[in-house]
């Protein structure tokens, strides 16, 4: 059996059924990717992700705040991890300048 992870990303401009895809591995790792508007939509592909194909792991994007993230953790339940790819003072830095620079953040 695979373990199976659902990377979530947010962009205003995402579409969900056109922006996701899944990567596998013959026989240890299914990975699901989606990028989603908002957190309405998040909540609803963690759901729906769970439900229909049993995932184990919820990995989310930099931009989810900490009331985002309970409310996914809530969401899919005690038996799934959440997980946000925060990295280090630098790496931060340079995640939040990319998306300032892009208008996803305002200021600094």
């Amino acid at each position: 059996m695979a373990f199976k992870a659902l990377f979530i990303a947010h962009a205003p401009d995402a579409e969900v059924d056109k922006h996701r895809c899944v990567i596998e591995t013959p026989h240890y790792y299914k990975l699901f990717v989606a990028v989603v508007r908002d957190q309405r939509e998040a909540l609803e592909v963690c759901r729906r992700a769970v439900a229909e194909e049993g995932i184990h792991a919820v990995i989310l994007c930099p931009g989810f705040t900490h009331k985002e993230v309970a409310e996914i953790s809530q969401a899919v339940g005690e038996g799934v991890g959440v997980f946000v790819a925060r990295g280090d003072g630098p790496s931060h830095n340079a995640s939040r300048e990319a998306r300032r620079r892009e208008g996803l953040i305002r200021g600094g």
